[in-house]
C-alpha cells in the first residue's frame, strides 16, 4: 500500500531533505512539501493526505499547535515529528504522535519511522478486512506496572484525564488507570460497539441505559455531549427513536 504524505518545515534545507527521503521511499507517496503549518493545514484539508512529517518550531502557527488542530479532526492524519528539541517528547505523546524524529537524523532513521507508519496503517487495513465476528473480544492496556486485560464485554465507558484514562467496568468501583490517549484506545475499539460523545468520553453503546438530544446516562453517571460529536451521535438517537 501507498502512503499519501507531506512534509512541514520553515527552514529550507530541512524540508529539501526529508521531501528527498520521502520520494526515495517506495511505500510513501509525497503529495508536497510546506513552509508553514498554515499552508500545511490547507493541503490537508483539501488533499488525502495520511501522513505528516511535521517540524515544531515554526513561526504563527508551531507543528505542535497545529497537530493539536488536527487530533480533533475526524479522520485526522498520524504525524511524525521532526525536530531539534528533545523537551517536546512528552508534548508529542499527548496528540498521538507515531514517532519523534530529532535533527540531525539520517536515512536509516527516517526509515525506521516510516516503518512504524506503514505498519500503523496496514493494521487499519487488516483490522478492516476481519468480520465483526472474528474480532477480537479484548484489549490490553498498561497499568500498574504490567498489561491489563480488559474484556469489550465488561468496559462501560472510557474517561480521558490529561495524560491518563480511566476505562471504567461493569460491576466495579475501581476504574483501569492507564497512561495512554483516549484516541489511541478508541482505536483499538470496534465502533459497531463503542462511541466517541465528547472529547473526553467514549461509552458502551450497549450499556447505555437512557439518551436525550444532549446526554447519555449509564447507570449512576450522565455525561454530556460534545459539540463536535453531535453529528455521529444523531446516529444513535435514530437507533433508540
Amino acid at each position: 500500500m501507498k502512503i499519501n504524505c507531506i512534509a512541514v518545515d520553515d527552514e529550507p534545507l530541512a524540508l529539501g531533505l526529508i521531501s528527498a527521503f520521502v520520494k526515495q521511499t517506495a511505500f510513501l507517496d509525497f503529495k508536497g512539501q510546506y513552509s508553514n503549518a498554515v499552508q500545511a493545514l490547507n493541503a490537508i484539508h483539501s488533499e488525502d493526505v495520511q501522513l505528516v512529517f511535521l517540524d515544531i518550531q515554526m513561526p504563527e502557527l508551531n507543528g505542535m499547535e497545529l497537530a493539536r488542530v488536527l487530533s480533533q479532526t475526524i479522520s485526522a492524519p498520524k504525524i511524525i515529528f521532526t525536530t531539534a528539541y528533545n523537551q517536546f517528547a512528552i508534548e508529542g505523546y499527548k496528540v498521538d504522535a507515531l514517532d519523534y524524529l530529532l535533527k540531525p537524523f539520517g536515512y536509516e532513521e527516517f526509515l525506521r519511522a516510516a516503518n512504524k507508519a506503514k505498519n500503523h496503517f496496514e493494521g487499519l487495513v487488516q483490522n478492516q478486512l476481519i468480520p465483526e465476528s472474528q474480532d477480537e473480544k479484548y484489549l490490553f492496556v498498561k497499568a500498574d506496572y504490567k498489561l491489563v486485560r480488559i474484556d469489550f464485554d465488561n468496559i462501560l465507558y472510557i474517561e480521558s484525564l490529561k495524560d491518563y484514562i480511566k476505562i471504567h467496568l461493569v460491576n466495579s468501583t475501581h476504574p483501569v488507570v492507564s497512561l495512554s490517549s483516549l484516541k489511541a484506545i478508541e482505536e483499538k475499539l470496534p465502533a459497531t460497539r463503542f462511541m466517541r460523545i465528547h472529547r473526553s468520553f467514549v461509552v458502551a453503546i450497549d450499556k447505555v441505559d437512557s439518551i436525550t438530544k444532549s446526554t447519555v446516562q449509564l447507570g449512576t453517571t450522565n455525561i454530556s455531549v460534545g459539540d463536535q460529536y453531535k453529528d455521529a451521535f444523531k446516529e444513535l438517537l435514530l437507533r433508540w427513536g
